[in-house]
C-alpha cells in the first residue's frame, strides 16, 4: 500500500540539521554512528503529538450549526478553551446534513439540509473552524444504521440484512434501527460515494467513523450474505450468532471494505487523516464484527477516539490499561471519547476533571460527546463549567498537518 503518511523522512531531517549545523552535525553524525541508527528511528518515532482535544457536534447542537453567527461564537469559545478539533455529524438517520447528490440520486428526496441564511453548513462550520486553527474532521454517526422509517430503508430494502429470525431491526441508543448490509456491494458504493462527496467537495481535515460502521452480530441471515458463505465456505452460515468462526468471516468482510476505503480516501485527498471512534476491541470485535484493531495493524487509520462512556472511574480506567490501547499510542494519536453529559442525565464537571486526567496521565487525547452538554446541560453554571475545561486545557496544543 502506498505510503501516505504525514511526517518528513528522519534521513531528510538528518542531513538537512548537518548542512546547517556544521561541526555540531558532525559531531552528531559520529554519536549516531557509535550508538547506532535504530536508536536515531526510535527517537523520531516517540517525537511527541499534540494532545487531542475534541468535541461531537451532534444534531442535538442543530440550531447552532444552523445559526451562522452562533456557529461564529461557539467555535471562537472552543478556540479561546484551547479545544483542537469538531466532529460536525454528517450522517444521521439516513440522510445526509449537506447538500448531497449522492443522497438525491439514491431516491431520498424530501429532506435538505441547509442554515437558517441559506448556507451550506458544513462548508460554514468547517471554514469557522479553520478561522481559529481547530481541524474539521466530519462524522459519520450513523454509519450503516438506519431508522426503518427512513426513505433510504423504504426505497433499498434490498440493501438491508436481518437476524436469523427474519427480524429487520435492533434496538440502538437512537431507537429502533434497521442496518444496510456491510456485505452488499450497492450498499457499500453508497456509503463509499458519500464519504468520496465530502472529501472531494469539502475542504474537511478527515473523516471519522465510530461505533456504527459495524453490524450487530445477530445479523448477515439476508440471502445475499447467506449465499456468499455458501459460495465461499460450502457451508451454511451456522445458527450460532456468535461462532467464532461466522464472526470472523463478517469482520473480515467489514473489515475488506474499511480498507479500500481508505485507500479510495486517500487517492483523493492523501493527507486527509482518516478517523474512528469504535467501542473498546473485545466489545467492538464481538459483539459488533468492528475488527479495529486489525486496521490498526494495517496502517489505514490515522487517529483513533476509543468510546468510554461510563461514570466508574475505575471502569473507566480500567479500559485505558487494555493492551490495545498501548498498541495504538505507539502508531497513532489516540484519545478516549468522554460523556460530557446528556439533557436527562447531566455529568459534574469533577467525572469529567477526573477522566481527563486519567486519560492524560496515560498519553491520551480526549474527546466529548457532545456540545452542548460541555456547558448548556449541567449541573455548574456555564461560567463554572468553562472554567473548569480552562483548568483542564490551559494553553493551546495545536493539531496543524506536517
Amino acid at each position: 500500500m502506498a505510503n501516505f503518511g504525514f511526517g518528513v523522512p528522519g534521513n531528510w531531517k538528518l542531513g538537512h540539521l548537518l548542512r546547517k549545523k556544521g561541526l555540531i552535525g558532525l559531531c552528531l553524525l559520529s554519536w549516531i554512528v557509535v550508538s547506532g541508527i535504530h536508536g536515531l528511528t526510535l527517537a523520531v518515532a516517540q517525537f511527541p503529538r499534540a494532545e487531542i482535544r475534541g468535541v461531537w457536534m451532534t444534531t442535538n447542537d442543530s440550531d447552532i450549526f444552523r445559526d451562522h453567527n452562533r456557529l461564529a461564537g461557539v467555535v471562537g469559545q472552543l478556540a479561546q478553551l484551547n479545544f483542537n478539533t469538531i466532529y460536525p455529524v454528517v450522517w444521521n438517520a439516513g440522510y445526509a446534513l449537506y447538500p448531497s447528490a449522492v443522497v438525491q440520486n439514491a431516491g431520498i428526496q424530501h429532506f435538505t439540509y441547509r442554515g437558517f441564511q441559506g448556507q451550506d453548513v458544513l462548508a460554514d462550520v468547517i471554514a469557522q473552524a479553520h478561522r481559529h486553527g481547530l481541524l474539521a474532521i466530519p462524522w459519520f454517526e450513523f454509519g450503516f444504521m438506519a431508522p426503518p422509517t427512513s426513505e433510504l430503508a423504504l426505497q433499498h430494502p434490498d440493501w438491508l440484512t436481518q437476524k436469523r429470525d427474519g427480524s429487520l431491526t435492533s434496538i440502538s441508543a437512537a431507537g429502533e434501527v434497521v442496518w444496510l448490509n456491510p456485505f452488499h456491494p450497492q450498499a457499500q458504493k453508497f456509503i463509499a460515494d458519500l464519504v468520496l462527496e465530502i472529501i472531494t467537495q469539502y475542504d474537511a481535515d478527515g473523516i471519522q467513523f465510530d461505533d456504527h460502521m459495524s453490524l450487530p452480530n445477530e445479523f448477515g441471515y439476508d440471502s445475499y450474505t447467506i449465499g456468499l458463505y455458501r459460495q465461499e465456505t460450502s457451508n451454511a452460515p451456522p445458527v450460532d450468532a456468535e461462532d467464532p468462526a461466522w464472526v470472523k468471516w463478517r469482520a473480515n468482510k467489514i473489515t475488506t471494505f474499511m480498507v479500500n476505503l481508505q485507500k479510495a480516501v486517500k487517492a483523493r485527498k492523501p493527507r486527509a487523516i482518516f478517523s474512528i471512534a469504535p467501542n473498546y476491541y473485545s466489545f467492538a470485535y464481538k459483539l459488533q464484527l468492528q475488527d479495529w484493531l486489525a486496521w490498526l495493524r494495517q496502517g489505514i487509520i490515522d487517529e483513533l477516539v476509543v468510546q468510554l462512556y461510563r461514570s466508574n472511574l475505575q471502569s473507566f480506567t480500567d479500559k485505558l490499561l487494555r493492551t490495545e490501547m498501548q498498541e495504538a499510542q505507539q502508531k497513532i494519536p489516540t484519545a478516549v471519547g468522554i460523556m460530557a453529559g446528556l439533557r436527562n442525565s447531566p455529568a459534574p464537571m469533577r467525572q469529567i476533571q477526573s477522566q481527563v486526567q486519567a486519560a492524560r496521565s496515560r498519553g491520551l487525547g480526549t474527546v466529548f460527546f457532545y456540545y452542548e452538554s460541555l456547558w448548556d446541560y449541567a449541573p455548574e453554571s456555564v461560567a463554572e463549567r468553562q472554567s473548569g475545561f480552562q483548568v483542564l486545557f490551559p494553553r493551546p496544543a495545536s493539531r496543524t498537518q506536517i
